[in-house]
């Protein structure tokens, strides 16, 4: 089994095309990770202050529950497409997104983890942290990072100049 995170970017559309030409003809879950707006406030400065003056903070998780049930289930059909035997699912964060692939990856008994990458680096990449290397540096199988599909058309430029996407 192989557990695919998926957010519905571009990079994460990459991993599931690259993970198809690699892993073709394997069982795998597309994962979709939601978080509670509970969690999502708590973070926030204005926090729960703002939760106040909603009529029904359930009412919000429902519709982010669903929405990333429609988004785990895009990348399902990617998947499939890509030549993965694919099911989807949306499960909501338990600790950080990179905790929650971990979880999710242990209970579906994952072999291996494929994910995006989004490419940051230096600051950005400190300040907004990075959810492939957190699951890399943490995680106790086999985790295919795909590069962005922009950094990686600026790698081939670089290491192949004039032949760009044409290698």
């Amino acid at each position: 089994m192989i557990l695919i995170a998926y957010d519905g970017s571009a990079d994460a559309t990459a991993a599931i095309a690259d993970a198809g030409k690699v892993l073709a003809g394997h069982p795998a879950v597309v994962l979709t990770i939601w978080e509670p707006l509970s969690e999502l406030m708590a973070r926030t400065p204005a926090g729960f202050g703002l939760m106040a003056g909603m009529s029904n903070p359930d009412d919000v998780d429902d519709a982010t529950r669903r929405a990333a049930e429609r988004v785990a289930e895009e990348g399902a059909e990617l998947a499939r497409r890509a030549g993965l035997d694919a099911s989807a699912r949306a499960r909501p964060a338990n600790g950080t997104v990179a905790d929650s692939i971990l979880e999710q990856a242990d209970r579906a008994n994952a072999t291996a983890i494929v994910m995006g990458s989004r490419g940051r680096t230096g600051l950005r990449s400190r300040l907004l942290g990075s959810v492939s290397q957190s699951v890399v540096q943490r995680a106790d199988r086999a985790v295919f990072v795909a590069p962005s599909p922009v950094v990686a058309e600026v790698r081939r430029e670089r290491l192949r100049p004039g032949r760009g996407s044409e290698a």
